[in-house]
């Protein structure tokens, strides 16, 4: 059936466009750069630095570092064999061949896909039903049928061994055995206790031995770069020094050669009457008349612009002082007025409470009246049983 279905999808490629099935992706570039940078000896980590000659000491850092990049190198080889096999695998599949001159290829669907589309699929219900079965019993054990004649015999208590005697040696040779392996266990213990401990000392003194080593080595790189630091300082001032130097005389050479050259050049145009001052000329001739002028009559417009000024200062002063006074004359009516309103309420007020407390009083006196005719009456009315 399988090899019916290629046939048949062969024989509609013939009439079909070939399809493009891009070639494996093949990173010639990348392993090129990657050739490169691991010809490159400055970043080979093979390469010893530093001293040729000292005993090269390797850290626990630096192996595992070292067994990181192998494990990763051997990853990648992996990986690359597994693309080549991937890519030779996909050259050799077989491809549609072109079509003949004249035609070409056309995409068909070769699978079946018609299929019927109903609204809910077709539903039968089916019911079956087992038969029960009776619980089985045990099966009986299988005793089988007795055979033979039955003889019995008797043994007395120390008739064929005696236990006390005969199990000493073997329990001299068990307990002894016993005693040796446990001679043996301990003295392994101790030696293994022995030779971790030499380990862990060991391992402190290498570690001890790295660390000195490294801090020497550190102390060594710290000097050679304060070395050649405080060098190239040295160079540099001394550069700054010798252009200094040479600045220094080179202007002392030309402020010698030129201090007398301006004076005698002024000196000689002066005496020939080629040389002078139109500034001074015109200032004298013509910036001084004109700037007296004009001053003058700035003086002059600044004196009248004062005296307007003045004046207008002098009404405004009188007539903010009228309306200052106007103010406070009526803030003082308005304040007498108010003062005047609340004495008058004030004694409104005096007056109501002398009537509430007059008023008071009469009933106080009329109630303590009534109380004092109730008592008289009372006393009147009423005699005593000695009457």
């Amino acid at each position: 059936m399988k090899r019916r279905d290629q046939r048949r999808n062969l024989q509609i490629g013939s009439l079909l466009p070939l399809r493009y099935h891009p070639p494996p992706p093949v990173p010639l570039l990348l392993n090129y750069v990657q050739l490169l940078a691991s010809n490159n000896i400055m970043y080979d980590r093979r390469v010893v630095r530093g001293n040729t000659y000292a005993a090269q000491v390797v850290t626990q850092s630096a192996q595992r570092e070292s067994l990181r990049l192998r494990q990763e190198h051997e990853r990648r080889m992996r990986l690359e064999a597994l693309r080549r096999r991937q890519a030779a695998e996909f050259s050799n599949m077989p491809r549609t061949p072109p079509p003949v001159q004249g035609r070409m290829h056309m995409d068909a669907q070769t699978e079946e896909f018609l299929e019927e589309l109903t609204d809910r699929p077709v539903e039968t219900s089916i019911e079956t039903q087992t038969e029960a079965f009776m619980d089985r019993p045990s099966s009986p054990l299988f005793v089988p049928a007795k055979s033979g004649v039955d003889a019995d015999t008797q043994v007395v208590v120390g008739e064929l061994f005696d236990f006390d005697l005969e199990v000493e040696p073997i329990l001299e040779v068990l307990v002894g055995k016993t005693l040796e392996l446990s001679v043996l266990e301990l003295m392994e213990e101790e030696e293994l206790a022995v030779i971790r401990r030499r380990q862990a000392t060991f391992a402190r003194e290498r570690d001890a031995e790295m660390a000195e080593v490294q801090r020497m080595e550190a102390e060594a790189k710290r000097k050679s770069a304060e070395k050649m630091r405080r060098m190239k300082q040295q160079q540099e001032v001394k550069k700054a020094r010798e252009a200094l130097l040479e600045k220094v005389a080179a202007r002392s050479f030309a402020k010698n050669y030129l201090s007398n050259l301006k004076t005698d050049v002024f000196d000689d145009l002066e005496d020939e009457g080629h040389f002078y001052d139109p500034l001074s000329k015109e200032v004298k001739e013509v910036f001084l008349p004109w700037l007296m002028g004009d001053m003058v009559r700035k003086v002059d417009k600044a004196v009248e612009s004062m005296a307007v000024v003045d004046g207008l200062l002098s009404g405004a002063t009188e007539h903010a002082s009228r309306i200052h006074r106007e103010a406070v004359e009526a803030k003082e009516a308005e304040r007498a007025r108010i003062v005047a309103e609340a004495l008058a309420e004030a004694e409104e007020a005096r007056r109501k409470v002398e009537e509430e407390e007059a008023a008071i009083r009469a009933a106080q006196e009329a109630l303590e009246r009534e109380e004092a005719g109730e008592g008289e009456d009372g006393e009147g009315g009423d005699p005593t049983p000695d009457e």
